[in-house]
């Protein structure tokens, strides 16, 4: 009966689709996917990487201004460009992981895709170390790890989706400029991006407001226990 053979194929098929991103029958089983469910899925990781890059936004609302008062390399970017490229490079990386999404699901492709997610954490992360606290030795320590990160995830998503690992090369190309920029002007300016130190949050912040408070429930040492004067 031609049922039957149809039937007979399915697990072959998945097979065949998990020994390799090259096979047709694996674009076949792709293309099964429902289109609203790829839709939705996009959206989803579109979401993600976005909300990551908005959790670095918030480190830097006024990242211009602090970048003008660097001293800057002669190769270093005008200030209004950072915007429109990591718009593009957030994008390339949610259709990357999106592409490798739609090709192995959440399973087969669990290394790449974490590998994705904590990417996108330690990108936002080098926002807050380097225009939020100003620790440039930290950023540059924090964004070389990220590079590691980024090459990973490459390498991984290439051997799912050789498109995917090509749409996070610009991403990669970025991140390596972005560090010896950020080594240069770490070296370049010292009183503003410090060594390694610890970490002081704003004086604007929760944490602080949260010390202050501590500050004033300390509890007072014997040579102070006695009543105060009016």
């Amino acid at each position: 009966m031609p049922t039957q053979p149809q039937r007979n194929q399915n697990p072959i098929r998945k097979n065949l689709c998990k020994a390799g991103p090259n096979i047709p029958t694996c674009e076949k089983l792709m293309a099964r996917i429902p289109v609203s469910k790829q839709i939705l899925g996009l959206l989803g990781w579109l979401v993600l990487t976005f909300a990551a890059a908005a959790i670095g936004g918030a480190a830097s609302p006024n990242a211009g201004a602090f970048y003008q008062q660097l001293n800057l390399p002669g190769w270093a970017p005008p200030a209004w460009l950072f915007a429109p490229a990591w718009s593009v490079l957030y994008l390339l990386m949610g259709i990357a992981a999106w592409d490798v999404w739609r090709a192995r699901g959440l399973r087969g492709a669990r290394t790449g895709l974490s590998l994705f997610i904590i990417q996108l954490g330690a990108n936002a992360l080098w926002t807050w170390l380097y225009f939020a606290w100003h620790q440039g030795a930290w950023a540059f320590a924090e964004i070389i790890i990220l590079w590691a990160l980024i090459l990973g995830t490459l390498v991984a998503f290439w051997r799912v989706r050789p498109l995917a690992g090509v749409l996070l090369l610009p991403y990669l190309v970025w991140v390596t400029f972005a560090s010896a920029l950020t080594y240069t002007t770490w070296q370049r300016n010292p009183q503003l991006l410090a060594q390694f130190a610890i970490i002081e949050m704003p004086d604007q912040s929760i944490f602080s407001t949260l010390r202050l408070g501590c500050a004033g429930m300390r509890v007072p040492n014997n040579s102070s226990s006695g009543p105060r004067s009016a």
